[in-house]
C-alpha cells in the first residue's frame, strides 16, 4: 500500500482470526495474573514468616474519588498502551533494545526508526503499518526463547520505557487501583512486553497479541491475528466473561480511533491524546477527552477526579527518538 493508504483510518469488523486473538490475549492474561497472584501470595508469606506475623491485606486509603466508585469489582479499566499511557510505540522501543543487544543490523534499526517517524507525525494506527511493524517483530523473534525475551524485556524497560509514562493517564490507572478494581494494559504489542510494563506500573495484567511458541522457543507466527481494531474487543470481552466483569460499569482508555469497538463495549470510554477522528467521534457521542501532550486540559466532560493528579507533569511530546550508533 502507498503512504496515503497509511493515512487512512479503516473500519473492521471482528473476523474469526480476531475472535482468535481476543480470545488467546485474554487466556494468556489470566494465567499471568494467576502466576502473579500465586507469586504475590508466596511473597507476603515468606515475608510475613521474617517478621514472625500473619500476612495483612492492604490498607485502604482515606479518600474516596468520585469515579470509580470504591470497592465496585464488578467493574475493571482497560488501557491502550502507545500513546496513551506510553510516549510513541512500544514495539520501536523494544527493537531499540534489541539492536544494542546486535540482534539485528542497522538496515532493521532504520525500517524501525521510519516506522516510529510515522507514528509519532501521524498518532495513529494502520493496519498496513501495524502488518509491518508484525513481521519485523516476528521475523527478529523467531528461534529465540521466550524466556530470554522476558529477561531482555526488563532491561529495555529501565533503559527506553519507563521514562515515557504519560504521568496523567499513569493517575487514571492508580485511581481505579486505589478504588480495589483491576487494571489491564490492551495492546497489540507483544503481551510479554505488555505483560512486564504492567507489572512495573502495578497494574493487574496485560493483554497483548500472542506470539506462538514451542517448547519455550517463538516459531515466527502468531496465534490469531496482532490484537488490534476489533480484536482488542473481543480481548475485552473474553476476559469480563471470565472475570465476571459487567462492561457498563468498566472504563476504557485509548489515544486511537482504531480502538473505538473496545471503548464502545464500556460504559466509561476515554479519548485520551487522540487522534483526530477519535476526537470528533468523543464529541459526538459525549465521551470524556483528555490530552497531556501539550499539558493543557482537553474538554472536560465529566473525569475522575484523581484524573487531574500529575496532568500537568505530561509535558509535551518528545521529538522524534533515533538510536545513536554505539561504538
Amino acid at each position: 500500500m502507498g503512504a496515503l493508504a497509511w493515512l487512512t483510518p479503516r473500519r473492521r469488523s471482528a473476523t474469526p482470526r480476531s475472535v482468535l486473538a481476543g480470545e488467546a490475549a485474554a487466556e494468556a492474561a489470566r494465567k499471568a495474573e494467576r502466576e502473579a497472584e500465586l507469586e504475590a501470595e508466596r511473597e507476603a508469606e515468606r515475608a510475613a514468616k521474617r517478621r514472625g506475623e500473619r500476612p495483612e491485606g492492604a490498607e485502604e486509603g482515606p479518600e474516596e474519588p468520585e469515579f470509580p466508585v470504591v470497592g465496585d469489582t464488578s467493574a475493571a479499566a482497560f488501557f491502550d498502551l502507545d500513546n496513551t499511557v506510553m510516549q510513541g510505540a512500544s514495539i520501536f522501543h523494544f527493537g531499540r533494545g534489541l539492536y544494542k543487544r546486535k540482534f539485528f543490523d542497522t538496515r532493521a534499526l532504520a525500517r524501525f526508526a521510519w516506522q516510529q517517524t510515522y507514528f509519532r507525525l501521524v498518532g495513529s494506527e494502520n493496519p498496513e503499518h501495524m502488518a509491518d511493524v508484525r513481521a519485523s517483530a516476528l521475523s527478529i523473534v523467531a528461534g529465540h526463547r521466550v524466556s530470554e525475551l522476558m529477561e531482555i524485556g526488563e532491561e529495555i524497560y529501565d533503559e527506553y520505557m519507563a521514562s515515557r509514562i504519560w504521568p496523567g493517564t499513569r493517575a487514571l490507572a492508580q485511581a481505579h487501583l486505589d478504588a480495589g478494581q483491576k487494571v489491564w494494559l490492551v495492546t497489540a504489542a507483544p503481551v510479554e512486553t505488555a505483560t512486564i510494563i504492567a507489572r512495573r506500573l502495578g497494574l493487574t495484567g496485560a493483554l497483548g497479541t500472542v506470539a506462538e511458541s514451542v517448547n519455550g522457543v517463538y516459531t515466527g507466527r502468531l496465534v490469531g491475528e496482532p490484537l488490534h481494531g476489533p480484536a482488542k474487543a473481543e480481548a475485552v470481552r473474553a476476559l469480563a466473561e471470565a472475570e465476571g466483569l459487567e462492561l457498563a460499569r468498566c472504563a476504557a482508555y485509548s489515544d486511537s480511533a482504531n480502538d473505538i469497538p473496545m471503548l464502545s463495549l464500556v460504559g466509561y470510554p476515554y479519548a485520551i491524546n487522540p487522534d483526530s477522528a477519535l476526537r470528533s467521534h468523543a464529541r459526538e457521542n459525549g465521551w470524556r477527552l483528555r490530552d497531556y501532550r501539550t499539558g493543557r486540559k482537553a474538554a472536560k466532560v465529566g473525569i475522575p477526579a484523581a484524573a487531574g493528579v500529575g496532568a500537568l507533569a505530561g509535558g509535551a511530546a518528545a521529538a522524534v527518538a533515533l538510536q545513536r550508533r554505539r561504538r
